[in-house]
C-alpha cells in the first residue's frame, strides 16, 4: 500500500508541475552570424597587417557567433529570460575558425557557451512600477550611439515608472565589480575592490521632441584600482579592470594617460559621477535634429589619478523616397601638458556598438561586434562627416556611404612630458599603457575615413552584409611629437588601414 501511495503521489506531483508547465508560455529568438573579412593595417603599422588591434589577428579572419534567448512568460507581471552567447572569449565574442582556444579548431570542442543576459522581470502589484534583476543591458540614454559612456551587460536592478504619456523614470544599481581583486592589502585581497553604480533617467516625450536628462554615480574601491605600488608608472596597474586597454574596458577609460602619476597609496573610495542632456527632434519631420551632450569627472585621493571632460555630438538628416542624406559632427575634450593634474578626457566605464557615425574607427559593427581601429570611446577626438543612409534603388537591397574627417584634442606637448618621467616615447598605438582607448591623437594628428556597407535581405529572416572601410592616418612627424615614437615597438612606418567584410546573418 505505501508503494501504490507513493506512486499516487509522485503521479499527483508530476500532474501538478505539468500544469504549472502549461501556465508558462516559452518562446524562443535567436541569430547565426557567419563573417569573412580580409584587411590590412589595423593598428595603422606598415608591418604585419591586421584587421584589428590583435596581435593574433591574421590578414583573413573566419569567424562566426550564435546567439540564443529563451523567455518564460508567466503573465504580463512575470517573466524570465536568459540569453546564451556562443563565441571566444575576447576579439569580438566570435569563434575565429580554426582557433581551438574558442572551440573553432579540429574537434570542435571548446568551451565557449556564456550567459549573456539572464533576468527576471516583475510588476508591483497593483502599480506600474516595472522591475528587472539579474544580468541584463545597462545603457545609458543616447538618441545618436548608444552610450558614450556605458552601455554593456552588468549585473544589477532596474526600476521603471511611467507617470504619463510624456513623463518616465527608471533608476538602476549595478555592481559592475566585486571579489575579484588579486591586489595586496592590510587586509584581505578582496577588501574594498566593489564597483558599484547607481543611476537615474528621466525620460520626456512630446509631441516631435524627446528628452532623456540622466545622472550616474560610481564609487570605486581603492584595492580594486591599483596595486598601490608608487614609482615606476608600468608598475601602475589596474587588477580587476579589462587587462587589454584596447578591449576598451575601465581600465582604458577611466583613467589618465599609464594609470596617473600618482605619488601616494590609495585609501579612500574613488568618486566618479556623469551627466548628460540627450535629444532630438522630430517636429520638422522628415528632418530630424538628434544631440548629445555628457559630462564626466573621476576623483580619488591623489589628484594625479583624476580624469575629467566633456562630449558634444549633433545629428542633421533628411529622409528621402530614396536616402536619408545626414551631416554630423562632434567634438570631446583632451589631455592638456600637465602629467600632475590627471587627464582631461571624459571618462568612461565600456562604451559599446553601434556607433552610427562610423563602422570601422569607431567600432560601428552592429553584427560580429569587431574592435574598432580608433577606439570604442570617441573621447580625446573632434570630427565632421557626411552620410548617405540607407539607400535604396532595387527591391531588399541597400547601402550606406559615409566620408568622415576626424581629429585629436589632445595637447602634443604631453608626449615630451612622458618621455621626460618615464625615459620612452610613447607610440600613438600602444595600446597596452594603461589609459589607453586606442589611437592616441594629438591636434597636429588628423585621419580621413571613407566607408561603404550594403545590405541584401535574401530572406525575411536572412541577410546578407557588405562592407568596406578605408582610414587613411595623418601623424605629426616632427621630433616634439611622434617623430621619436615607435609603431607596434617596432621602427615602422605608419600605413592606412582597411577591410572588407562579408557577414551572413540568420534571425528569428
Amino acid at each position: 500500500m505505501k508503494k501504490i501511495a507513493v506512486l499516487v503521489m509522485a503521479a499527483g506531483m508530476l500532474c501538478a508541475l505539468s500544469e504549472g508547465a502549461n501556465a508558462i508560455d516559452f518562446s524562443a529568438k535567436g541569430r547565426w552570424a557567419y563573417n569573412f573579412s580580409y584587411g590590412q593595417h589595423g593598428n595603422f603599422t606598415a608591418g604585419g597587417g591586421r584587421t584589428g588591434y590583435s596581435a593574433t589577428e591574421d590578414e583573413f579572419e573566419a569567424a562566426q557567433q550564435v546567439r540564443l534567448q529563451l523567455d518564460a512568460k508567466a503573465s504580463e507581471n512575470l517573466s524570465g529570460t536568459v540569453h546564451f552567447e556562443i563565441g571566444g572569449y575576447n576579439r569580438g565574442m566570435m569563434q575565429y575558425w580554426g582557433a581551438s582556444g574558442n572551440g573553432g579548431a579540429l574537434g570542435a570542442d571548446g568551451n565557449v557557451v556564456k550567459v549573456k543576459n539572464a533576468f527576471l522581470d516583475w510588476v508591483v502589484p497593483q502599480t506600474a512600477l516595472k522591475v528587472r534583476m539579474g544580468i541584463q543591458p545597462i545603457q545609458l540614454p543616447d538618441y545618436i550611439n548608444n552610450s558614450q559612456v556605458l552601455a554593456d551587460d552588468a549585473a544589477g536592478i532596474t526600476a521603471s515608472y511611467t507617470f504619463n504619456e510624456n513623463v518616465g523614470i527608471t533608476a538602476f544599481w549595478t555592481r559592475l565589480f566585486n571579489d575579484n581583486s588579486t591586489a595586496t592589502t592590510n587586509r584581505s585581497p578582496g577588501y574594498m575592490d566593489n564597483f558599484d553604480a547607481v543611476g537615474l533617467t528621466l525620460p520626456l516625450t512630446f509631441n516631435g521632441v524627446n528628452l532623456t536628462p540622466w545622472g550616474m554615480y560610481a564609487g570605486i574601491g581603492p584595492a580594486l584600482n591599483y596595486n598601490n605600488v608608487t614609482g615606476n608608472p608600468a608598475q601602475r596597474q589596474i587588477t580587476t579592470y579589462s587587462s587589454q586597454a584596447s578591449a576598451g574596458g575601465p581600465r582604458a577609460g577611466m583613467l589618465p594617460l599609464y594609470g596617473g602619476f600618482h605619488k601616494q597609496r590609495l585609501t579612500e573610495y574613488g568618486n566618479a559621477m556623469w551627466v548628460g542632456l540627450p535629444g532630438q527632434v522630430t517636429t520638422f519631420d522628415p528632418f530630424r535634429i538628434s544631440w548629445d551632450v555628457v559630462y564626466g569627472a573621476v576623483q580619488y585621493d591623489d589628484s594625479a589619478m583624476n580624469r575629467a571632460g566633456w562630449l558634444a555630438s549633433l545629428l542633421l538628416e533628411y529622409k528621402l523616397d530614396w536616402s536619408t542624406p545626414g551631416l554630423y559632427g562632434w567634438y570631446t575634450s583632451g589631455d592638456d601638458d600637465n602629467l600632475g593634474n590627471g587627464s582631461e578626457r571624459m571618462p568612461n566605464i565600456h562604451p559599446n556598438n553601434p556607433n552610427d557615425f562610423s563602422e570601422f574607427a569607431f567600432h560601428g559593427d552592429p553584427i560580429v561586434g569587431r574592435d574598432s581601429i580608433v577606439g570604442k570611446s570617441m573621447t580625446g577626438t573632434w570630427g565632421i562627416g557626411v552620410r548617405l543612409k540607407d539607400m535604396s534603388f532595387v527591391d531588399k537591397l541597400s547601402h550606406t556611404f559615409r566620408i568622415n574627417f576626424m581629429g585629436g584634442t589632445n595637447d602634443p606637448g604631453v608626449l615630451k612630458k612622458i618621455n621626460r618621467a618615464t625615459g620612452v616615447w610613447m607610440a600613438p598605438n600602444d595600446t597596452t599603457v594603461p589609459g589607453r582607448e586606442g589611437l592616441y591623437l594629438t591636434r597636429n594628428d588628423s585621419l580621413v575615413e571613407f566607408g561603404l556597407s550594403t545590405k541584401y535581405k535574401m530572406y525575411d529572416n536572412f541577410t546578407v552584409y557588405v562592407e568596406t572601410n578605408y582610414d587613411a592616418l595623418f601623424l605629426d612627424k616632427s621630433a616634439s611629437v611622434w617623430g621619436n615614437s615607435r609603431m607596434n615597438g617596432k621602427s615602422d612606418r605608419s600605413a592606412d588601414a582597411w577591410n572588407a567584410a562579408v557577414t551572413f546573418v540568420y534571425q528569428f
